[in-house]
Order: C-alpha cells, then sequence, then structure tokens
C-alpha cells in the first residue's frame, strides 16, 4: 500500500465525507422534524438554540464535532490497512518492513490519541454551552407570568419540575449529541468498511448454493435479524425509564418535604406516617429498578450473544482461503477488523435501544414540562390595569376551582394612604381574593387597577425567606438597598439583635422564628416602600403589643400606602378605614 497516496486521500475523503454527511443530516434532521413526534420534540427544544438568527457558533461548533467524528472513521480505515500490511510482513518474517511498520503505528497512534483528546474538549465545551442555555431558557419558561406557581391549577399538573431543569436537561444534551454523532459514525463507517469487506470477501457456500461476497451478506442479514429481536425486547425500557425519572423525583420530593417541615413533624410525632410515605414511594421506585433490571439483563444477554457469535465468522468463513493459500495473513486479519467495524456499524440502534428509550422519556417530559407552563400561562386571570396608586375593582367574581362561588361583582375603590380590613369565617375566600387581586387565581374575572412590579408587595402569615445571606432575605424581592436603610428598618421592627449577622449566609427561615419572620418582612415593606400592600394574617405570630407597634409603624413610614389586610383581630381594625366582610356563597358587606 502507497501510504503517501493515501494521506492525500485521506484528506479528499474527509472533504467529500464532510459534504455529503452536511448535507444528509439536515436533510434527516428536516424529515424527522417534519413527520415524527420526537423529531418534532427534538426541534421545539433545539433549534432556538442553533438558529442562526441567534449565533452562528453552535452551528458551526457542530461541524467542527462532525468533522472530528468523520475523521476517527478515517483513523480507524487507516489502522485496518496498517493491520493488513503489518501481518503481512510479520508472515514474510520481514524485519525492515516490521520496523517501519511500528513506527508507523507510532505515528497513527499519537494522532489518534490528540483527536480522541482534542474530540473531548470540544464535544464537553459544547454541551457545556448548550446546557447553560437550555437551562436559562426553561428556568425563564417556568418563572414568566407565574407559570411556577399557576401550574398546579392546570389539568395535568407537572411532576417535579425541579428535577426536568436540573437532571433532564443534561440528560436531552447529552443524549442528543452522543446518539447523534454515534449513527453518522455508524453510517459512515457502515459504508467505508462494507466496501473494505467487499473486496476481501470470498464466495460462501451454502447448502451447495455459493454466494459471491458471502460475507457481506452474511453480516448484514445476521444484524438486522438480531436487531428485530432486540428491539422488539427492549421496548418495554421506554416506560420503564420514564417511571424510574418520576419515582425517582417522587422519592426525592419526600425527603425534600421531611426536611422543610422537620418541625411540625417533630411536634406532631408524625415519624410513623413519614417512614411509612417514604417507604411507600421507595418501594415503588425500587420495583421499577428491578424490572428495569431483569428487561436490561434480557436485552443486554441477547445482543451480548449476538456480538459473541459475530467475533469467530470472519475466522471461519476466510480460515480455508487462507489455509489453502490464497489470501495472507494480513487478509484475514483485516477482514476480521473489518467484519467487526461492519457488525458494530450495524448494531448501533440495537446496542444503543436502551439509550434511545431513555432520550425518549426525557424528550417527554420536557416538552411535557413546556406544555404545561404555555397551559399555566393560558389560565383565565383578572384583567389587571396598571395606576400609580389606590386600588379599584370593577364586577370581580371569584370561584372555587369547582365552580363554587367565593364572591359574586365585588366593586369598591380605595385611594392612596386607605385602608382596607377583609374579614370573614374561614373558607370563605380571604386569601383567595388576594390571590385574586396579585393575578395568581386562574377562577376569577372582572377588571383590578392597581400598582404593579415593585410598587405592590404581598406578606403573606409565613413570610418567605430566600436562600443567601440575611441581607438578601431582609430586601427581597429588591435586589439591593443601601446599607444604612437596612440597619435602620431592622432597628425599626425591633430585630436590632441581627445587624452583625446580615451578610451570613444561612437557612435562616429555619433560625428565625416565625414571629421574627414577620418582623423582617415589615422590614422589607419600610425597604422597597410599595404604593400598595396586601397583607395576609403577616401579624399572627406576634402578640397585640407587637402587632400594634408594626401597624403604627407602616402608617407612620409609609402615609401613602394603600394597605390591604387579611385578619381575625379586632385589635386591626383601629388601622383600616373602611372594612370588607366575606359572608359566603358570594355574599359580601362593604362598610
Amino acid at each position: 500500500m502507497n501510504w503517501n497516496q493515501e494521506i492525500v486521500n485521506s484528506v479528499i475523503w474527509l472533504t467529500q465525507a464532510f459534504a455529503i454527511t452536511s448535507a444528509g443530516f439536515v436533510v434527516v434532521a428536516w424529515l424527522l422534524a417534519h413527520y415524527t413526534r420526537w423529531g418534532r420534540q427534538f426541534w421545539r427544544l433545539a433549534w432556538p438554540y442553533f438558529t442562526p438568527k441567534r449565533s452562528w457558533k453552535p452551528l458551526l461548533t457542530v461541524a467542527l464535532v462532525l468533522l472530528l467524528a468523520l475523521f476517527a472513521v478515517r483513523m480507524n480505515v487507516l489502522f485496518s490497512f496498517w493491520s493488513k500490511d503489518f501481518y503481512d510482513a510479520v508472515q514474510a518474517l520481514d524485519a525492515s518492513k516490521f520496523w517501519l511498520f511500528m513506527g508507523l503505528f507510532g505515528v497513527l497512534a499519537s494522532i489518534h490519541v490528540v483527536r480522541e483528546l482534542f474530540t473531548y474538549y470540544v464535544q464537553q465545551s459544547f454541551e457545556i454551552h448548550w446546557r447553560t442555555w437550555l437551562n436559562e431558557k426553561l428556568s425563564n419558561d417556568w418563572l414568566e407570568r407565574g407559570a411556577y406557581y399557576r401550574g398546579q391549577f392546570v389539568p395535568e399538573p407537572t411532576d417535579n419540575p425541579d428535577q426536568r431543569i436540573q437532571v433532564d436537561i443534561a440528560s436531552f444534551v447529552t443524549f442528543s449529541l452522543s446518539l447523534s454523532i454515534g449513527a453518522i459514525r455508524a453510517l459512515v463507517s457502515l459504508v467505508e468498511f462494507t466496501i473494505i469487506l467487499w473486496a476481501l470477501s470470498g464466495a460462501l457456500a451454502l447448502w451447495g448454493v455459493e454466494i459471491p461476497r458471502g460475507m457481506v451478506f452474511l453480516v448484514y442479514l445476521y444484524v438486522l435479524v438480531a436487531t428485530v429481536f432486540a428491539f422488539k425486547i427492549g421496548r418495554p425500557l421506554i416506560q420503564l425509564n420514564f417511571l424510574n425519572e418520576k419515582l425517582g423525583a417522587d422519592f426525592r420530593y419526600a425527603l425534600m418535604r421531611l426536611r422543610e417541615y422537620s418541625e411540625n413533624i417533630a411536634f406532631y410525632r408524625g415519624e410513623n406516617v413519614e417512614r411509612n410515605t417514604l417507604f411507600s414511594r421507595f418501594q415503588a421506585l425500587i420495583k421499577n429498578i428491578w424490572a428495569i433490571v431483569f428487561r436490561t439483563l434480557k436485552f443486554n444477554g441477547f445482543n451480548l450473544t449476538v456480538s459473541q457469535i459475530a467475533v469467530i465468522f470472519p475466522w471461519l468463513i476466510q480460515a480455508p482461503r487462507f489455509l489453502a493459500g490464497q489470501i495472507k495473513l494480513g487478509d484475514v486479519m483485516q477482514t476480521a477488523r473489518a467484519f467487526g467495524e461492519v457488525e458494530e456499524a450495524l448494531s448501533f440502534f440495537r446496542m444503543s435501544y436502551d439509550n434511545f428509550a431513555q432520550y425518549r422519556a426525557v424528550l417527554n417530559r420536557l416538552t411535557g414540562f413546556m406544555e404545561a407552563n404555555q397551559q399555566a400561562r393560558d389560565l383565565p386571570v383578572v384583567q389587571t390595569q396598571e395606576q400609580l396608586a389606590g386600588l379599584s375593582l370593577q364586577g370581580v367574581t371569584v370561584q372555587r376551582p369547582d365552580g363554587a362561588p367565593l364572591l359574586q361583582d365585588l366593586n369598591f375603590s380605595l385611594g392612596a394612604g386607605e385602608s382596607l380590613l377583609v374579614k370573614g369565617a374561614s373558607g370563605s375566600g380571604k386569601t383567595t381574593l388576594l390571590r385574586t387581586l396579585a393575578g395568581l387565581w386562574p377562577y376569577a374575572a372582572g377588571v383590578v387597577a392597581r400598582p404593579v412590579g415593585a410598587r405592590a408587595l404581598f406578606l403573606s402569615q409565613k413570610p418567605y425567606l430566600p436562600l443567601g445571606s440575611l441581607r438578601t432575605a431582609v430586601t427581597y424581592p429588591a435586589e439591593q438597598a443601601d446599607d444604612a436603610l437596612v440597619q435602620t428598618a431592622l432597628r425599626k421592627v425591633q430585630l436590632g439583635h441581627l445587624l452583625g449577622r446580615l451578610d451570613e449566609e444561612a437557612d435562616w427561615s429555619r433560625i428565625l422564628s416565625l414571629g421574627e419572620q414577620q418582623r423582617l418582612a415589615f422590614a422589607r415593606l419600610l425597604i422597597n416602600q410599595p404604593h400598595i400592600a396586601f397583607l395576609d394574617e403577616a401579624t399572627s405570630a406576634t402578640d397585640e403589643g407587637l402587632e400594634h407597634a408594626l401597624y403604627e409603624l407602616l402608617r407612620h413610614e409609609l402615609p401613602q400606602c394603600t394597605l390591604i389586610s387579611v385578619g381575625h383581630r379586632s385589635t386591626l381594625n383601629g388601622f383600616h378605614q373602611r372594612k370588607l366582610e366575606l359572608q359566603g356563597e358570594g355574599r359580601w358587606a362593604l362598610s
């Protein structure tokens, strides 16, 4: 073999193969995206990242990855030719050629090592950038227009959205690259090594019939039949892998709930109930894992058997020709390598069926997540009109999810600095009214005019304390605030003892008592200075004296802030000019 000429041929081959493969890749991608469900799912997730309108860099990186994959195939071809020449030299006892080909192997092996390392870097860099972009996209999709909250009201709420963002995105990116590049390498290798095997294959006699180039037909028939059976054996893995992701996430969620509500559980001595919940969810997960194990044993057992039988085929077929002196040892070795490459290429989809099954599950979970987010955004909501101050309701109607009325045709207006106390029996819809005013409750209609964005602040009975420093918790939802303002606000709500811990990062919801958390929420009001504030039992964990002091502080520091409070205590009456009594079944009274 003329190795100088083969190097030139390799460059020409890479150029041609890259052009043909790129065109074929585009055509196949277009066909899959238009005529298959999972192709449409992939296109929906991937195209916004790859579109040239956003950036050409991802497409150029894919082109580089494709070129490296083709280079890998060509290196395998060169190694097969080296194998032929090397073993021919060994058979001929030619020492000079032996050492020549040993040196050539060193060159090819060095190129192979450098290519492998560079390919790894390029692919990892590509996966990291794609995963970063997709994580941001789906996180924003989840947060947009309250989908993360309103998603609980859609017909089929998304289970474990945290897992879909954290785990499924990583799986989608990794599988997309590995399976697509793997399929391309398999197809190109199939063509290249089929040509080599065709040249090396002789006639094959079966039952008195001589089949020209029989080895090529034998390997194709063998692998295709095996693939059909493998697909039938492995098909249940698609649903099993989907369930495995869901059941695993359900179990983690139960563990998170146990940690989040540990104090409540401890007070109730509810360890046995929690233990049973954890055990039942874990058992469901383990049962599904065992189902995967047994199905995988069948699937892998079949595949390993098929692969091991295929190893001896080229030796059995070429041995008579070699022993008869018709071919050399190098021809036998190259035949074995070419046969193995063809068998491996043809077996790619069979051997990767489990990965494809997991990939289908990931596609279903991610696209289902996006669809649920869109459904959440499409849920009805009261019409909110922005105004600088005050609050105005026109024809606001609020219902339960089952359609039972909570409020009907509610109309009233509050000016800047005015206040309203909402009272009523438990279950009459007080908190639901606040959700409606915030634009969160989907079972409502009417028009609400109020300040929006940073000019409106909602305080719940149990304030939310974000992850991070105490300073972040105090200024929330503002991203930053003047240090002097923060310190002054804490002193005014009687939390001066925390001033030295402002930059300490901890789980503050576990460190601060509920009463301290509610005082911290009042500090937020002083820092953010909203034009309107909604307080839902915001002082329930304080005594009446402290409650009085906090409301006095609020009225003194924010005299122009419109105030709407939900509460039961009669002590709140003196801080509110008007009162809204919810009487049930849609009735209400305003005084």
